[in-house]
This record gives C-alpha cells, sequence and structure tokens, in this order.
C-alpha cells in the first residue's frame, strides 16, 4: 500500500533536486536543506520508538532468552547453588570487584536527639580512608539488650538521609523495636563531592546529577559507581556490629528507588543480611531500556554497569544471589521502572525457590500508585520483615515527627567535605588507577572482541525489497541534487533488520581526493556549506553521514528531568547531547548494558561506509577529517581499520580517556562512555 506522505516527501526532494540542478546551471550557489536530506521519514517532533533503540531492545531481548535458557538448565539445589556461585563472580566482575580489606571506620556520634520512643544519634564513618559517610542511626528506648536492624540506604533526594519519607520509614521501624541506620549516598545530603561553598550549592544537582559525573569517571577507569556505594552499604552494617545494642543474626534491608538498588546489591553480595525488600527497583532491565529516555531520562551509572544484561545476569541474577534468605519485592503499578518487568523477574525467581522448598521465603507486593515506598507496601514490608527477624506482628504504622534537615546534620555546615576535607570519590577513584594501573588494553582488540559485528567480511549489495539479512550492508540510492557544478548524491546504508545510514557524497565531475568528515552531531548541513566548497576547491570529495542515534538517526524530543527540569537545555540539540539527561546519554547506557558501548558502534559506522565508498564508489583510501570534538573517534577509527588514516591539517581536540581520569574531568561527550578506555594504548 503507497504511504501518501512518503509520496509527497519524494515528489518534494524530486521538485527540490529539480530545481537546484536547473538553478545551478544559472549560477545557483546555495544548496536547501532538502538536498541533505537522505531519508523517507524525517524525525518529526516528539517521543518515537526510533529504529536505533528497536535494535538496542532487539539485542537486550535475545541476551535475556540467553540468561533465560541457562537459569531453565537449573534442575536440582546443587545447580542453583552453582549458578548462585557464578552470578556472584558475574557481578563482582561488572561492578569492579570491592576493596580488598577493610579499613578503620574511624566512627564517631557527633550529636544525639530524643524522639518519642526511640533517639536518633548522628554518626560519621569513613567507608575508606578519608571517604567520610554521614548517617543517622534510630535506637529504640526498649528493650534493652540486641536488637534487629534495619539498614536503611536512601533513594535520589537532595537532602539524603534527611528527607522527610526516609525520616519516617526509619521512625516507623524503630518504633517497632529496629535499630535503624540510614546514610546519605555519595552525592547526596552531606556528601556532595562538588560544592561550592561560596554558593552554598553543588555544581550539578544531588539527585542524579552528582552521580553521572561520579559514575561516568569511574566507568573510564575501568571501575564503576557501583562498587563505592554497594561499599558504604556494607560498612553500615560493620559499623551496627560495633555496637552491643544490635543482634547480628537479625539484620534486614528495606529502601526505595535509588534505595531499592542498595538494598538488592547488598542483598546478593552480604550474606550478613537476613532479610531483603527492595522497593521500586527491580524490573526487568529490557524493559526499562524501551521507557527510561521518556520516563527517568536522568544519567544514573551505577543502574547500569557494563554488561549487566548481556553477562546474563539483570535483577533476575541478582535476585537469585539472595537465595535462600527472604526476599520481598515492593513494586508500583504506576512507577516508571516497569511492573511487567517486576512480575516478570518475580516468576522466574519464586519458581526456583519453590521448586527446592523455600516458596514461602520469597513474596511480592503492589500498590496502585506511582514511584514511592506506600503505607500499603511499607505495611506488607514490616510484616515479612517481622515473620523473619522474630519480632511480633504488628500493622499499624506509626506516627513520626519529621524534622527539619538541619537539625539531622552530623555536620556543622552540613557538607562533609566542607568540614572533613578527607577525599573526594573522584580523588579515590584516580589514587587507585594509579595505585594498581590496569592492564594496557589495545583498542583493537576492544572493537573486535565481545559483541563484534565482523563488519570486514560482510557482503555489499543493492538493498532489495526486504531488510538485509545479517552480515549484509544493503545500499540504495536515494537521489542527487546539484549545486552550480557541485553534485549532492544521497546514499542509505542499511545493516542488520532496523539500522540505516544516511550518506551523503558531494563532488564535482571527475575525481578527488576522499575525506570523510566526522562530526559527533551527524553530518553535514546548509550551515555547513562554505566548508564544504573549500574541500571542494582544495581537490577533494566528501562523503558525511550520521552515527546511529544523531541526525536523521535521531529522536526529535528534548527528554525532561523529573528532579532537575533546569538540565533540559533550551535548545533542543543541546539538551539532545547532555550527558546528565539528554536522549543519546540514555541510548550510550542502554549500550553499556548489553556489552557493546556506544563509542565503538560509532567506529562500526565509520566502518560500514568505508567499506561502501571504496567497493561502490571507487574510493581506496579514504582520509578522516574530523570536526568539533570527533577527534578521538577518527583516530580510533584510523587505529583499527585499515585504509584509514586522519587527514593532516586536521586541527581538533585530542581527547584522551586517561586524561579524564587524571584531571578529574566532571563533563565530556557522552559518546566517548567507553568502559576502561583510560587503560587504552591510543
Amino acid at each position: 500500500m503507497a504511504h501518501p506522505r512518503r509520496e509527497m516527501l519524494a515528489a518534494l526532494l524530486a521538485t527540490t533536486a529539480f530545481v537546484a540542478g536547473a538553478g545551478g546551471a544559472a549560477g545557483e550557489d546555495a544548496p536547501s536543506a532538502g538536498m541533505f536530506t537522505v531519508l523517507d521519514d524525517p524525525a518529526e517532533p516528539g517521543p518515537r520508538i526510533t529504529p536505533y533503540l528497536l535494535d538496542q531492545l532487539d539485542r537486550a531481548w535475545r541476551q535475556d532468552d540467553a540468561r533465560r535458557a541457562v537459569f531453565e538448565k537449573v534442575r536440582t539445589e546443587a545447580d542453583l547453588l552453582a549458578l548462585r556461585k557464578e552470578m556472584r563472580a558475574r557481578v563482582l566482575d561488572v561492578i569492579g570487584g570491592l576493596p580488598e580489606s577493610k579499613t578503620p571506620l574511624n566512627a564517631r556520634v557527633t550529636g544525639t536527639i530524643a524522639m518519642d520512643g526511640y533517639r536518633i544519634e548522628k554518626v560519621i564513618f569513613e567507608s575508606l580512608p578519608g571517604l567520610h559517610v554521614t548517617a543517622l542511626v534510630y535506637v529504640p528506648d526498649a528493650p534493652s539488650g540486641p536488637k534487629p536492624a534495619v539498614l536503611v540506604p536512601c533513594g535520589h533526594a537532595p537532602d539524603g538521609k534527611s528527607f522527610r519519607n526516609y525520616q519516617e520509614l526509619s521512625g516507623q521501624l524503630a518504633r517497632r523495636g529496629y535499630v535503624v541506620i540510614s546514610w546519605d549516598p555519595v552525592g547526596q545530603g552531606e556528601r556532595s563531592q562538588f560544592w561550592e561553598a561560596a554558593r552554598g550549592r553543588s555544581r550539578y544537582n544531588l539527585v542524579c546529577g552528582e552521580h553521572a559525573v561520579l559514575g561516568n569517571l569511574a566507568c573510564v577507569a575501568g571501575t564503576t559507581l557501583d562498587r563505592y556505594m554497594v561499599w558504604d552499604g556494607m560498612r553500615a552494617p560493620d559499623y551496627l556490629l560495633t555496637r552491643p545494642d544490635v543482634d547480628a543474626a537479625r539484620i534486614a534491608v528495606t529502601g526505595t528507588s535509588g534505595g531499592g538498588f542498595q538494598s538488592l546489591y547488598l542483598g546478593a553480595l552480604d550474606e550478613r543480611i537476613a532479610v531483603v525488600a527492595p522497593s521500586c527497583f527491580v524490573t526487568s532491565l529490557p524493559m526499562r531500556m524501551a521507557n527510561r529516555i521518556f520516563e527517568d531520562p536522568d544519567s544514573d551509572p551505577e543502574q547500569d554497569p557494563y554488561r549487566l544484561v548481556s553477562a546474563g545476569i539483570d535483577h533476575p541474577g541478582l535476585l537469585l544471589m539472595v537465595y535462600p534468605r527472604p526476599v520481598i519485592l515492593l513494586a508500583a503499578v504506576k512507577d516508571f521502572f516497569p511492573i511487567e518487568g517486576t512480575r516478570k523477574t518475580f516468576r522466574e525467581v519464586a519458581a526456583l525457590y519453590r521448586a527446592f522448598g523455600h516458596g514461602d521465603r520469597i513474596a511480592m507486593a503492589e500498590g496502585v500508585h506511582g514511584h514511592m515506598y506506600s503505607p500499603e507496601n511499607r505495611r506488607a514490608a514490616f510484616a515479612f520483615i517481622d515473620r523473619f527477624t522474630g519480632m511480633p506482628s504488628h500493622t499499624a504504622l506509626d506516627a513520626v515527627q519529621i524534622l527539619d534537615a538541619a537539625a539531622l546534620r552530623a555536620t556543622p555546615t552540613g557538607q562533609v567535605r566542607v568540614d572533613l576535607a578527607g577525599r573526594s570519590l573522584s580523588e579515590v577513584i584516580r589514587d587507585e588507577r594509579r595505585a594498581h594501573p590496569p592492564a594496557a588494553k589495545a583498542l583493537a582488540d576492544l572493537y573486535h572482541g565481545d559483541g563484534a559485528h565482523a563488519v570486514a567480511g560482510w557482503r555489499l549489495v543493492p538493498k532489495g525489497p526486504r531488510p538485509p539479512a545479517a552480515g549484509v550492508i544493503a545500499w540504495a540510492a536515494a537521489g542527487t541534487s546539484k549545486v552550480g557544478d557541485v553534485r549532492i548524491d544521497r546514499y542509505r546504508l542499511h545493516h542488520g533488520e532496523r539500522l540505516v545510514i544516511p550518506l551523503l557524497h558531494i563532488h564535482r565531475e571527475g575525481r578527488g581526493r576522499a575525506v570523510l568528515t566526522l562530526a559527533l552531531e551527524g553530518k553535514v548541513g546548509v550551515a555547513d556549506w562554505p566548508a564544504v566548497m573549500r574541500r571542494l576547491d582544495a581537490g577533494e570529495e566528501v562523503l558525511s553521514f550520521d552515527l546511529r542515534g544523531v541526525g536523521e538517526n535521531g529522536m526529535r524530543y528534548r527528554a525532561a528531568s523529573g528532579d532537575d527540569p533546569t538540565l533540559a537545555e533550551a535548545d533542543e540539540a543541546k539538551a539532545y547531547f547532555n550527558p546528565l539527561s539528554g536522549v543519546l546519554a540514555n541510548h550510550v547506557y542502554n549500550s553499556l548494558l548489553t556489552g557493546r558501548p556506544y563509542f565503538l558502534e560509532a567506529v562500526e559506522d565509520v566502518e560500514i561506509v568505508a567499506r561502501f565508498a571504496r567497493e561502490k564508489l571507487g574510493m581506496l583510501r579514504l582520509s578522516l577529517a574530523p570536526s568539533g570534538e570527533a577527534g578521538a573517534l577518527a583516530y580510533a577509527a584510523a587505529t583499527v581499520l585499515p585504509g584509514l588514516d586522519v587527514q593532516a591539517t586536521t586541527d581538533v581536540p585530542r581527547f584522551r580517556w586517561s586524561d579524564v581520569v587524571e584531571q578529574m574531568r566532571e563533563i565530556w561527550p557522552i559518546q566517548y562512555l567507553l568502559p576502561g578506555g583510560a587503560a587504552l594504548d591510543h
């Protein structure tokens, strides 16, 4: 069936090409925007499920199928325990391991507040030397002697542990007889890592902003923010166990959102935790990858460690590591962590609990609401924790007094880096890399390693009526325009089931030196025409294309942060590339989860274009001409792909991943988020 809008667009482009050609003969020297449009359906404004997003989801679901096939091979409890052991090794590898030793906590109580039925102690301890953690410990007035304890890791809130919901949750548990510890995650509450005292604020927001900066730095250093957040959480029970009022055999963990993330990882990795109750976090990551751009676009690297999906872990793998300890999932039907994924994961792992006689130790509660630790879910969680810690049943949720954040400060100014100095996490990451430098990596090994598509062996064929088969580059001509004596030939390079590269070949009659221009933002347009003409006048032919996820392959959508609306810059293009909440950042994190970083995919796009230029257009040697911040991409492509070099006259900034770590750089192109990039020989 004909597509009316496509027919209209094709007619428009044909008319534009004819007029441009005729005008060129009469001396026309300015191209129109339509001459640079290659695809039939240019992106319209608004959120879209783009081919690139679908391609990422296809890969994730294939990896999920492979993971489920492994889970389905479990026949005996011995099989399950072996799989659990393997999962632990994989998770530790994914997060960069844990510190080798537990250094002195140097814990001190800096103040106490008497409350109704309990007291709040303000505590500071060091999870690593000089890395201070600010915490609140809620201690019941009675009874005397060792009591069960609950860890309450905080989710994303600027006030951290002082946020009213965490005060309420902690106070209600203390009123039930639990010793509770709640601490500020790094980058929140009193633990800003980028605090500007003169302005009285962080350079970034204390919701997800600092996490994005810290997590991206950790990634290129070859580790993860997860490593340090989990370690903070593991030192919390270390502190509790120095106290005579805590029963070491009865420790639970519960938190929501980012606190749910910490609860799941702590429950998976710290077997001292007897009961695990994550709220508003557990789902199926392919589903989360599908909605994150539209529902929760803020960059949050600790939730997206490299290879978490491709390594066959995902949330079911983390949940499996809790077995056979009791676990309850608290979920919200209207959450941006898809409830369907929560149900899917729960059913899968619950079946294994039931298969070996522990069906009573796994449960799930759903509240009909949005992203929150609702009263109904709290009642379900508390009853579950009470049952497995031997506490008396208590259905009511006690009212607790909520204090101002200033009253709960463990430090004089409310910022530990101002009052105690110590080390920032950025310094810790840099210093650990200096002390234990990773073995040098070759970019070619990364590019041709896990997830590689072996483009060099693909067949190049004309595009047929169907999507190309795997291992094929299917090209199609998409029209020609003329501007004076200059031709703009348009091509589409289809690869995989969904992806297409829009390509421009701009040239005069006869052959010139072949130059492939590279820009992280996409191919050349009308505004670039003077620069293109200078190249043509210098005897060059220009090839220019859109990387996946940008230009015509992008989404005309400004992702809106629910936590920090100021992140959505007014300029649509700038907002798109914002490393803290932009659309492309979410694509980049999706690529990490599935084990093929966006940067390597971008090099793959260069290789596909080079294959076409060489074999269809007869350009045996190509020079790469990067602009803006595309230098690292150009030099990487020239390093790993034969027949490519970087134009000698190129003068662009040289991006080095090792410089990011050594200089503790905070903001840089999100396209360069390459795990372990600092160890590359480049």
